[in-house]
């Protein structure tokens, strides 16, 4: 006996007094799972009863009602079962398609033609005004018989049911009245399976059983319409999972490496999930081989490093890592020395604009001569090989540009980095590794007056890593709307963002801050230069600007005001879905930055080692 036979078989009619019918009403009985002493898959997923009504089946507490549909238009549109599907109720969708003999079809199809030349022969007979619908539908079944005989066309038995669910009748009935009103509208019509109740309910739950047996003859073409999973879509057949797409259940699972460049840009307030979503976009993408650096403004990376075997580097003031803003990276194959060096020399440039709060024209001069020759002290000219050289530190670069007409306001703001309180950030050798698939760099310690100075000189060490050999790499961003707040380090992050694609890098950039991102004349530009874009929930301070930006609509606009934590809108390309980000319990556990998960997950960790400390005592 099957679940659903064993389901249904047990009956007991009563009468319904209102509706003047029979109803049945089913019931799994306690007693007998009891008195049999075994539970059953059938007797876990049964409701506690059913009761059965001409128009509709309570489950439980739910209604449900199966409808059919018993007429087509002339013509079917592509996706015009999209609506329905992509209706936010809850519903189940049966189509059963069954092929038909192509020899019966043709035989049946020779009848029919012969009837309709009939009539119009009759017609013409009598002299009667020629049937424009007799003629149409002549030449129809003439084409079709044509296409069938050739085998371009297949003919089937096709049957479409549609179970609705609701809480109490009235629900139930608007529930009807807009489904009907969106096949209507399209010459669809739908009726409900009246006195078979049952039947449609069997029909339409994952047996693969039609009972009741209502169905239209489609050829090929018009059943390709049918096919269901034509609504908002992101699923491709390599990528990530990113989420769940909300609009019809499915995976959300896409590569950004397959786009025209593998930019994308995150905007949530704070709490939304942002940092999850990218946590969780880092720890997959590390799984198919791609290296992920990662600036970390709030040391919200740091478990997820240990977890992975990844190097993590805390830049302060007190730190034992340290960049050296001077050094060289080897040149590339297809560029030479006096490349690098030049390159190497304009960013320097802006470095300096940025640590000393703006240059004059002159002081921009003399900043460009200086750099050039505290190169040459260390015999670095665009001749030289950059395999064997030491490169200068800053305390050089002072000690030339003390040397140069025109330069005490320069040197005395530069005394600070050299001499005063923050020497220990900048003046010192390189002893930064990042030879590992996962690299996180934290400037949370900071101070925040130095912030978009070490963001910048960590970018560009990373810029100059990333550019020595071709590998799929992700360099994240996050908080980036410190980096916007300077035209230099803002205008650096764009240079990426338009010359990563070439060196197989793909830049993430997130923040909580749109607005502050959007005033940068760089925000705009980055975002038309990211190729993916995920807006989480919402401030309603900044959602204006976002509409804006993105070309939202109305509905968009609320959803995001209304989604909750990790719920958004996901951008890839031409396409974008609502989307709710999901993980599992191991990778929940990893990347979560809820401050009671990493309390309760660090508690475990000490009792463990507690345990094997006592252990080995």
């Amino acid at each position: 006996m099957s679940i659903f036979d064993k389901l249904f078989g047990k009956k007991e009619k009563v009468e319904d007094g209102e509706r003047g019918a029979k109803a049945s009403v089913l019931a799994v009985l306690p007693e007998e799972i009891y008195e049999s002493a075994t539970l059953e898959l059938q007797d876990v997923i049964a409701p506690s009863a059913l009761k059965i009504e001409p128009k509709s089946i309570s489950l439980g507490d739910k209604i449900a009602r199966t409808f059919f549909i018993i007429s087509y238009p002339k013509f079917l549109s592509d996706n015009w079962f999209s609506p329905i599907i992509n209706l936010d109720k809850v519903f189940d969708v049966s189509i059963y398609i069954s092929p038909i003999d192509t020899s019966l079809a043709l035989r049946q199809f020779q009848k029919k033609v012969a009837e309709v030349q009939s009539q119009i022969n009759a017609r013409q007979s009598k002299g009667m005004v020629r049937d424009p619908m007799l003629d149409t539908a002549y030449q129809d079944l003439e084409g079709l018989r044509d296409n069938l005989i050739q085998a371009q066309e297949k003919m089937f038995d096709v049957g479409i049911y549609i179970t609705i669910y609701a809480d109490n009748d009235l629900e139930l009935f608007k529930v009807e009245n807009e489904i009907k009103s969106i096949l209507e509208s399209k010459l669809i019509y739908i009726k409900p399976a009246l006195f078979q109740q049952e039947e449609g309910f069997k029909s339409i739950i994952p047996i693969g059983t039609d009972l009741i047996n209502i169905n239209q003859k489609l050829n090929s073409e018009p059943l390709s319409s049918v096919f269901p999973f034509i609504s908002f879509d992101l699923t491709s057949d390599r990528g990530i999972l990113y989420g769940i797409n909300r609009h019809n259940s499915s995976l959300v699972i896409f590569d950004r490496f397959s786009l025209e460049n593998y930019n994308s840009v995150t905007f949530a307030k704070s709490g939304s999930g942002k940092s999850y979503c990218t946590k969780l976009e880092i720890l997959r993408s590390l799984m198919f081989d791609i290296d992920v650096i990662v600036i970390d403004p709030e040391k919200e990376y740091e478990y997820l490093s240990e977890a992975v075997g990844g190097r993590y580097f805390n830049i302060s003031l007190s730190s034992d890592h340290h960049i050296n803003p001077f050094d060289l990276p080897m040149p590339r194959e297809d560029e030479t020395a006096e490349d690098v060096l030049r390159s190497n020399t304009i960013n320097l440039v802006g470095l300096f604009r940025l640590m000393l709060g703006g240059l004059t024209p002159e002081e921009d001069s003399i900043v460009d001569r200086a750099i050039s020759e505290t190169y040459a002290i260390k015999d670095i000219t665009p001749e030289s090989d950059f395999s064997n050289i030491e490169p200068p530190l800053l305390s050089d670069f002072e000690m030339v540009l003390q040397g140069m007409e025109g330069s005490d306001s320069l040197v005395q703001r530069l005394v600070k980095y050299t001499r005063g309180t923050w020497a220990t950030f900048l003046n010192r050798p390189s002893n930064v590794d990042i030879n590992k698939k996962f690299i996180v760099f934290s400037i949370r310690d900071m101070e925040d007056e130095l912030k978009p100075v070490a963001m910048y000189i960590i970018m560009h060490f990373i810029w100059n890593a990333i550019r020595k050999n071709l590998k799929k790499r992700l360099l994240v961003v996050d908080e980036a709307w410190w980096m916007m707040k300077s035209e230099d380090t803002a205008s650096f992050l764009y240079s990426i963002a338009k010359r990563g694609r070439k060196y197989f890098l793909g830049l993430a950039t997130i923040t909580q801050d749109a607005a502050d991102f959007m005033k940068s004349p760089y925000g705009v530009p980055i975002v038309t230069n990211s190729s993916i874009q995920i807006l989480l929930k919402q401030s309603p301070s900044t959602i204006d600007v976002l509409q804006k930006t993105f070309n939202l609509t109305d509905e968009e606009k609320y959803l995001l005001l209304e989604s909750g934590v990790g719920e958004g809108i996901f951008f890839a390309g031409l396409k974008h879905v609502a989307i709710k980000v999901i993980s599992s319990y191991t990778e929940d556990q990893i990347i979560t930055s809820d401050p009671s998960q990493i309390l309760s997950i660090k508690k475990a960790k000490n009792d463990l080692e507690e345990a094997e400390a006592q252990k080995k005592g």
